[in-house]
């Protein structure tokens, strides 16, 4: 059996790890997610990926689109289960009006953060992001090895 982290959400689904790695995130925003009924069973295994997924603005609508969800193999075969399929975001106009906004003029994009269970219904954690430059990612890994090394000599001079 896995070990779940101290720190983690255990109403958690997914994290986009990579997210706070490449992209200083300046806001963040709560939107609900139109999902079919396989893809809430496959959530529910854990088989999402949202690694290399961002949200996408059309018809003034925003959709979640790259993220895959792989079906179970108890799915039905009635249906087409498209593991990539465009998935719109529940978000108010004013919400996605301002959102297209600052995308368009800043230079910005949105991207999922995590995706967790909020009174039983999938929520996605949305973020307002600039892309990182190559130096700033450094600096991001020297920080982190940093802590780590500080942990590990607190934990020697316990």
């Amino acid at each position: 059996m896995a070990k779940k982290k101290k720190g983690a959400n255990p109403n958690s689904i997914a994290v986009n790890k990579k997210a706070r790695f490449d992209y200083f995130i300046e806001e963040t925003l709560e939107a609900g997610l139109s999902l079919q009924g396989w893809e809430v069973k496959s959530l529910r295994a854990g088989k999402i990926q949202l690694g290399e997924s961002y949200v996408i603005f059309k018809d003034d609508q925003a959709f979640l689109f790259g993220a895959l969800i792989t079906p179970l193999i108890t799915a039905s075969t009635h249906t087409n289960n498209d593991p990539l399929r465009t998935r719109p975001l529940l978000l108010h106009r004013r919400e996605i009006n301002r959102l297209r906004g600052l995308v368009d003029t800043q230079g910005t994009t949105v991207i999922p953060l995590e995706l967790y269970w909020k009174q039983g219904k999938v929520k996605l954690a949305i973020g307002l992001a600039k892309g990182k430059k190559q130096h700033d990612k450094r600096a991001t890994i020297k920080e982190r090895d940093w802590n780590r090394d500080k942990q590990r000599l607190m934990k020697m001079t316990r």
